[in-house]
């Protein structure tokens, strides 16, 4: 059985409205260990025929097996595994990539073969040194002499085994006693029992083989044994290491991953370019995310400040209806029965009214607010200096009062206000204590005065029904069954529901599904950032991709799958993500605390959970726009890819 066998091969290409035909009826065994140069005038068919023996490109028609394998049979992993198992390829122009070294440029194969680390370096540095090459091992092609290129390229021909070499030319390009140098090489290799298959025009090199092939129009014209050919060696050498599948993945992967960081290194700016777009929608999502939670958070503490679990009850049927301040039925005593109902935890009428408050020469429009004794523990209220007024002054309609940080700067300024009396309308009143600063939006701009409700009820409002009733509900009592209850009562003592009751839960609840929906809307936009960045990504890929076209070439040549080309440029556009969405969050972070030093009242709040998905979210961009140019960077012809300057 022949090594390699054609069968009435043929090869068309489509060229303009018409067919050219390259290969016509190709009929040829090439036996195991021969060597064989195939000679012919430019446009002859030699290339397309080498081209279609290393299973760079199928033939139109007609059969071709290796080792009596029906290539058209394969699939592009099963070519890959072909490639990759029984070829080795010397290229005219070298065909070596740029940013790799000599040392890796030779270890290349054995990647796609499943070699690990120190199996390729150890064999790539043996093949290095053997043809004279071990001190420049570390050097870049560009490093090299066009002599020691060639040297490089026979060298990763062989890494995998090389059982056959197929030499395009390998002299073209090199000086008379650098190409006898390289065929002397192949003549040795040839002499070990590898099967060398040379594609030449030049006479002088074709008369070094045994066995000289002429096409002339697609067509075999002459096949000759030169007189001093000997018998073809019936062994192939064998394959180094080829073939380990099941050990090959990781360490593909992380070749893979090496690789991606070579080829971004090495188009830097494009790369730092590309990123931007990633950087910027990053940034915006992280930043959005935290304003959201920033400003929930305030506002939750903001009706945590109107006080934890409570009802406020009012006159009317809602807010704005017009009978309400025609409605005095609400009472003190519904204040004290509701006070006394299990599942409430303290309680306070309300009525209030505005005046003119003096104190020395100062003044200020004030607003009064009589409250009961339990309104400090029902909204929560904490002191910044001196006490709350309690049940015994409120029993005996004491003129004290508890001011709050605007009545003591307006009246005050930076004196202490406790023990001072302040004037109300026609009422003195002894502070007895400051509160603390509060943060909430819902509370007034007014300077305001709590007084007990009986003294304004007696001495300032002259009526005895209230403006509302505020109740603090026991903290392991539902707001809602409780709300349920109080208006129970309430009905039942008034014959009718004319009230009604705000639920600071409900309240919550509402503020809490607006910001979840604001920020869910800016999340949005801040999104149409991040694809708008991925697009530019999948832009760049495209262009990466044609950019690299021979590279990719190169590599299915010497055995990489399809997936391993997918796995490599998608690599690559996962690394420009990744590594864009981790500067976007530091960006983010940076810009976060800038807006704290200047301007603090914008809250954001960053958190582990956004800073994670938003950077799963920009390697899933990665993902997703870097796909498309690398199907198309694996679907690419070898021969096409290869032929691409």
């Amino acid at each position: 059985m022949a090594l390699l066998e054609t069968r009435g091969l043929r090869r068309e290409f489509v060229a303009g409205e018409g067919t050219l035909t390259m290969l016509d009826g190709i009929d040829l065994r090439i036996e195991a260990g021969e060597m064989v140069a195939i000679v012919g005038a430019s446009g002859s068919g030699k290339s397309t025929l080498m081209n279609i023996l290393g299973a760079l490109d199928r033939p139109t028609s007609g059969s071709y097996r290796v080792a009596g394998q029906e290539v058209a049979d394969l699939d592009a992993d099963g070519l890959a595994k072909l490639r990759r198992e029984h070829f080795g390829f010397v290229f005219q122009r070298y065909q070596l990539l740029g940013e790799l070294t000599a040392l890796d440029n030779v270890a290349l194969p054995a990647i796609y073969a499943g070699w690990n680390a120190q199996q390729r370096e150890a064999r790539a540095r043996q093949l290095l040194e053997r043809l004279g090459l071990g001190a420049r091992a570390d050097h870049r092609p560009n490093q090299l002499s066009g002599g020691q290129q060639q040297r490089v390229s026979i060298a990763r021909a062989l890494m995998n085994g090389g059982g056959v070499i197929l030499a395009d030319e390998p002299t073209g390009a090199l000086d008379t006693s650098r190409g006898e140098e390289v065929l002397r090489l192949l003549a040795e290799l040839n002499a070990q029992g590898h099967t060398v298959i040379i594609v030449t025009h030049d006479a002088q090199v074709a008369r070094r083989a045994s066995r000289v092939i002429e096409i002339s129009d697609g067509r075999i014209v002459s096949d000759r044994r030169s007189e001093a050919a000997t018998a073809p060696h019936t062994t192939v050498l064998p394959r180094g290491e080829g073939g380990r599948e099941g050990a090959a993945v990781s360490a593909r992967m992380a070749q893979t991953l090496r690789m991606a960081l070579c080829a971004l290194h090495a188009h830097r700016l494009r790369a730092l370019l590309t990123m931007l777009g990633i950087v910027i929608g990053t940034a915006a999502l992280v930043c959005v995310v935290a304003l959201g939670r920033g400003a929930q958070d305030q506002v939750m503490a903001q009706i945590r400040e109107l006080g934890t679990n409570t009802l406020e009850i009012f006159p009317g049927r809602d807010f704005g209806d017009l009978r309400a301040s025609a409605i005095e039925n609400l009472s003190v005593a519904d204040a004290e029965a509701l006070a006394q109902q299990f599942y409430v935890d303290s309680a306070s009428p309300n009525i209030s009214v505005s005046v003119t408050a003096l104190r020395d020469a100062a003044s200020a429009s004030a607003q009064v607010n009589g409250v009961g004794a339990g309104l400090f523990r029902v909204r929560g209220l904490s002191l910044a200096a001196g006490r709350f007024f309690d049940a015994r002054e409120q029993e005996a309609r004491s003129q004290v009062a508890v001011i709050d940080q605007r009545a003591a700067t307006a009246l005050f300024g930076n004196a202490s206000p406790l023990g001072q009396t302040v004037l109300l309308g026609e009422m003195p009143v002894q502070v007895v204590g400051v509160l603390r600063p509060m943060q909430s939006s819902f509370a007034s701009s007014t300077p305001g005065f709590f007084v007990p409700y009986t003294t304004v009820a007696t001495r300032l409002a002259g009526r005895q029904y209230l403006e509302s009733i505020t109740l603090r509900i026991k903290d392991e009592v539902s707001s809602r069954a409780a709300q349920g209850a109080v208006t129970s009562v309430l009905r039942d003592r008034h014959g009718s529901q004319d009230f009604f009751i705000m639920n600071s839960d409900q309240v919550r609840q509402a503020a809490t599904r607006t910001s979840r929906t604001l920020a869910l809307l800016i999340s949005g936009v801040a999104t149409l950032s991040l694809m708008v960045g991925g697009i530019g990504v999948m832009n760049i890929m495209l262009v990466s991709v044609t950019e690299r076209t021979r590279e990719i070439g190169v590599r299915i040549a010497v055995g990489a799958r399809r997936a391993d080309i997918v796995g490599q440029f998608l690599m690559e556009a996962v690394l420009i993500c990744l590594i864009g969405g981790a500067t976007g969050v530091l960006l983010a972070f940076g810009l976060g605390a800038l807006i704290a030093l200047l301007m603090p009242q914008l809250p954001m709040s960053f958190s582990a959970l956004s800073v994670v998905l938003a950077v799963l979210s920009s390697c899933l961009v990665g993902l997703a726009f870097g796909y498309l140019p690398a199907r198309n960077a694996a679907r690419l012809e070898p021969v096409q890819a290869l032929a691409r300057d």
